[in-house]
């Protein structure tokens, strides 16, 4: 699904190309930034990849690049607790926003998918700390 034109720029002494893997980890990276997000789904081959040691960071991410635009698709995995709604706006709106500034390109759009909700572990008490407390 990424795609990006044959020449995004040209200048007087040659081209300008930027990646669509370029643009997958800074939304990648913009995507984190926001409070509430707990990581990136990126299905089962994408958890297969980070069992054996390779940390993807454009992970849940898919572009589409054109010369001038570009459309984004992000899936993330927010913590209990926070509202989905506003986290799903920061989240477009950041990543519109470090793309467009770092690329110059123009986001036409950022779609965000919610594939889960992350609970954090209850704090467990050792047995060592309960057996002191309670005599």
């Amino acid at each position: 699904m990424s795609t990006i034109a044959a020449e995004y720029e040209k200048t007087e002494i040659g081209t300008i190309q930027i990646a669509p893997e370029v643009i997958e980890v800074i939304a990648g990276l913009a995507t984190v930034e926001v409070k509430g997000v707990a990581g990136m789904s990126g299905g089962f081959a994408g958890g297969i990849a980070e069992l054996l040691g390779r940390k993807n960071l454009s992970k849940g991410v898919k572009v589409e690049v054109g010369q001038r635009e570009a459309a984004v698709d992000v899936s993330v995995i927010v913590e209990y607790g926070n509202k989905i709604p506003q986290i799903a706006s920061e989240v477009q709106q950041n990543v519109k926003r470090s793309i467009e500034i770092m690329t110059g390109l123009h986001v036409v759009e950022v779609n965000v998918h919610i594939h889960d909700v992350y609970f954090k572990p209850a704090e467990r008490i050792d047995d060592e700390d309960a057996q002191l407390r309670v005599k």
